[in-house]
């Protein structure tokens, strides 16, 4: 069983809102259902899915057994940053998707990592998602984190939520930024036309918040670095897009023709922090910049992009 203490900005929302976002992966859907088979207890007491929550509840979820995972391990090879008995860290390559979905049924950072963990992985997020406690984009490079079991998983979920897990990301964005540093605070939500798009949705959307400052700076083109307050899919592109400058290569929120030797946006995941599940001390891990940003790199100081 897992306790969850409610805190102040945490009240009034639904109660399965509260678990979707508190245990990452876990969607609304499964929460309602947990709560309909009386797995979900608020201060000791059964609870419907549609409750309001109090700040200082204590929600008490009792999470089913793994399902049997049906995603073939694979030998792909691994970059792994750290790893112990409880967490694996890896610097996940451009152009590797992350779970098996639609198009993509194999040659997943999952499928690598059944291979690589054996059996030692959560399964909090069911047979498709074993371990993942958090996404990056297919055409994203950098640090990932997954959970080697539901302990783990649940403490880095944690981490998320109350947003003591950093992220720092390094990109390239189109334009020259005016300040050295900013915030963009902009809620973010499901593009209200085209649903495969996020968007920056100030009725509908969900709290985010990306810090930026600038690390280099080029005729046209801004190198930055990015930390995350929270983990929207697709924030980082979403935010700089919103203000102006959307990342370069970016085909989706930016110019549509892609940038010769860029296989999506210039976006590294640099750096994460976390706080270790199991003996509480922050461990912070780094990875370089891959070879293509690299190159981009090159190729402004040069003025030849």
């Amino acid at each position: 069983m897992t306790d969850l203490r409610l805190t102040a900005d945490q009240t009034g929302e639904r109660l399965d809102q509260f678990l979707a976002r508190s245990v990452e992966g876990l969607t609304r859907s499964a929460a309602q259902r947990l709560a309909e088979e009386g797995a979900v207890t608020c201060n000791g007491r059964p609870v419907r899915k549609n409750t309001r929550t109090i700040q200082g509840d204590v929600i008490s979820l009792v999470l089913p057994d793994p399902e049997p995972v049906d995603v073939a391990p694979q030998n792909i090879p691994l970059d792994v940053a750290y790893e112990d008995a409880d967490v694996i860290v890896v610097n996940k390559p451009v152009s590797m998707v992350v779970h098996p979905a639609p198009g993509h049924p194999d040659g997943t950072l999952v499928n690598a990592l059944l291979y690589h963990c054996k059996n030692s992985l959560s399964g909090i997020n069911g047979a498709l998602r074993p371990g993942i406690v958090h996404r990056i984009d297919r055409d994203t490079s950098g640090l990932i984190i997954a959970a080697k079991n539901d302990a783990a998983h649940l403490a880095l979920a944690a981490q998320l939520q109350d947003h003591s897990l950093y992220r720092y990301y390094e990109a390239v964005c189109v334009g020259g930024l005016r300040e050295d540093r900013g915030t963009v605070d902009a809620p973010i939500g499901r593009h209200p036309v085209d649903r495969k798009k996020m968007a920056v949705d100030r009725k509908n959307g969900r709290p985010a918040v990306t810090h930026w400052e600038v690390l280099g700076r080029y005729p046209g083109y801004t190198h930055i670095g990015c930390r995350l307050e929270t983990g929207r899919t697709h924030q980082i592109r979403v935010h700089m897009a919103s203000i102006g400058h959307p990342l370069l290569g970016d085909v989706v929120y930016g110019a549509k023709k892609p940038v010769p030797g860029l296989a999506g946006q210039c976006l590294h995941a640099r750096r994460l922090s976390f706080l270790h599940p199991r003996t509480g001390e922050r461990l912070t891990v780094e990875c370089p910049l891959p070879h293509y940003f690299q190159a981009v790199l090159e190729r402004l100081e040069g003025g030849r992009l």
